[in-house]
């Protein structure tokens, strides 16, 4: 199943959708007590899903073309950030990949949605750069789990895009504040259920940047799994339900292209993986 936030017209208040085809089938409306947000969706578990799931040919349909989108998710517990999860792009940054994960939180004001507009001072930075990631959502508490037992815990997938400020990154020891500028973080459009990907390990990612295609590669190019990296989390915290997990990005980052690729203002770009969705998000910079 597929999920996402849209947003009624004239309204900030996001509404849970189930996507059908071309639909969008709005579940509070599908019995009483339906739940409103996504997180509520993951914390009623599988009964909860599964009765959104039988009730839905009977729900309220709208044309999913011309949806206003929210972020995917809305109020993770954490949004936990992997660095230098591919080996290309460890290096086209010049930086280590060590025998540990990089792992570097974002904060929540950073969350955007599809097809939304992010802004920033261009005296702040004019070296934003873009980064394609595979969003891993957790749906039952993890704790000292192990990588066999890890995918078990896995929710469902979306897009993210790990907006980068590379001058911030380079000048500063920690990572989160160039990362998590307003709207630096979008993701969606969609959440797609785990029984969706048999194997988040085999799929395509990829990034178009003004027409151009600047990232091509497959998640198998993890350096650590998406299940070692849940089990290497969880052995140190609590994996709440919600918890959004950006499982790092291949390589072709602008910052390392001679010359150099940075968006630009009115630069529009899509980061995609297929059987997960491609999530659009157009830029302006404020002078």
């Amino acid at each position: 199943m597929r999920f996402a936030h849209v947003l009624p017209p004239g309204s900030d208040d996001p509404r849970l959708v189930l996507v059908d085809g071309e639909d969008a089938v709005l579940v509070e409306e599908l019995f009483d007590g339906a739940p409103r947000y996504l997180e509520e969706l993951i914390a009623g578990g599988d009964g909860l899903l599964a009765r959104v799931r039988d009730s839905a040919p009977g729900g309220t349909r709208l044309p999913l073309a011309g949806q206003r989108y929210a972020s995917a998710v809305l109020t993770p517990p954490v949004i936990l950030a992997i660095g230098l999860n591919y080996a290309a792009h460890s290096s086209e940054l010049g930086l280590k990949t060590d025998s540990n994960p990089t792992v570097f939180v974002l904060w929540p004001n950073s969350l955007t949605g599809h097809d939304g507009t992010t802004t920033w001072p261009r005296s702040l930075s004019e070296s934003i750069d873009y980064e394609a990631e595979l969003g891993v959502i957790i749906g039952t508490p993890a704790k000292d789990v192990s990588a066999d037992e890890a995918l078990d815990h896995v929710w469902g997938y979306t897009v993210v895009n790990d907006i980068t400020a590379r001058d911030i990154q380079y000048s500063e020891a920690q990572w989160s504040r160039c990362k998590s500028f307003d709207g630096f973080t979008p993701t969606g459009p969609f959440v797609v259920t785990a029984d969706e990907i048999p194997d988040p390990q085999d799929l395509h990612i990829w990034t178009v940047l003004d027409g151009h295609t600047m990232q091509d590669a497959s998640t198998g190019q993890m350096v650590r799994t998406v299940a070692t990296l849940i089990a290497h989390l969880s052995k140190s915290v609590t994996l709440l339900p919600g918890t959004l997990i950006s499982t790092g990005s291949p390589g072709g980052a602008g910052y390392s292209r001679d010359p150099q690729v940075f968006l630009r203002d009115r630069s529009t770009v899509t980061v995609g993986i297929d059987g997960v969705g491609a999530l659009t998000t157009h830029c302006r910079i404020l002078d």
